[in-house]
């Protein structure tokens, strides 16, 4: 990732507010990959990267170029992000992947915060057990589909174990970045469970919202970038 000077539109003028007193609002930082110190690529496991450097730090989104497709076949529907920050000042800077957020534009803009992981791995155990026992109770009247039954359930459990698993080590954690621990990365996951988000487009629009250090870094971006665009994963 290259480190050329702070991209994007900045707001970091002191506003005051009609009422009173001085409303100070944050630094926007907005990828665009005309500026300077942004960059994009199309990477060979299929996702399309976006790089941001401000000041002293990095941030790299990366986004799978089928996320939209991979949505329909997960157990829960939940948009997935790749994150990574990189911190090369000499002080410290704290970063919170619960702070960030999602916006659909394409779905009247709605706006969805970051999922926390071990949260919703409970919610997904607790909703598995409870199907457990729902189905568990449908086997007993129906015994004779029992072979048919039991076979998806399995299935359906194993599911939920390789994604809450995948949640508690891949996620992205909160982090202390300084000169010894400089980079975090981790991914990081959003409801679309919503009565506003509908069918999807063929090209969706998305803005990633990241606060960080007294900014707030912004992603817009698009699935796929152009239209009809199809961006496959290379086999090793």
């Amino acid at each position: 990732m290259p480190a050329p000077a702070v991209p994007g539109n900045h707001s970091d003028k002191d506003k005051k507010d009609k009422t009173g007193p001085t409303i100070t609002r944050p630094i926007i930082v907005r990828w665009d990959e005309a500026q300077p110190g942004c960059t994009f690529t199309r990477s060979d496991d299929g996702k399309y990267r976006y790089g941001l450097w401000s000041g002293d730090l990095g941030i790299v989104l990366a986004v799978d170029a089928r996320e939209v497709q991979i949505i329909r076949h997960r157990i829960e529907p939940i948009f997935g992000v790749l994150v990574t920050i990189r911190y090369r000042g000499t002080g410290s800077v704290d970063a919170d992947p619960g702070s960030m957020t999602l916006q659909f534009i394409k779905h009247f803009k709605v706006v969805q915060p970051a999922l926390d992981p071990d949260d919703y791995a409970q919610k997904i155990q607790s909703d598995a057990d409870a199907l457990d026992d729902e189905a568990r109770r449908a086997l007993a009247k129906h015994p004779e589909e029992k072979q048919v039954r039991e076979t998806r359930l399995q299935d359906y459990q194993k599911s939920v174990s390789e994604l809450i698993e995948f949640l508690t080590k891949n996620s992205m954690r909160s982090a202390h970045l300084d000169r010894g621990n400089p980079e975090e990365s981790g991914w990081v996951f959003f409801n679309t469970d919503n009565k506003w988000i509908g069918g999807w487009k063929a090209q969706e629009e998305f803005v990633l919202r990241l606060p960080l250090d007294g900014k707030i870094f912004e992603f817009p971006f698009r699935l796929p970038p152009s239209k009809g665009e199809v961006l496959l994963r290379k086999r090793d």
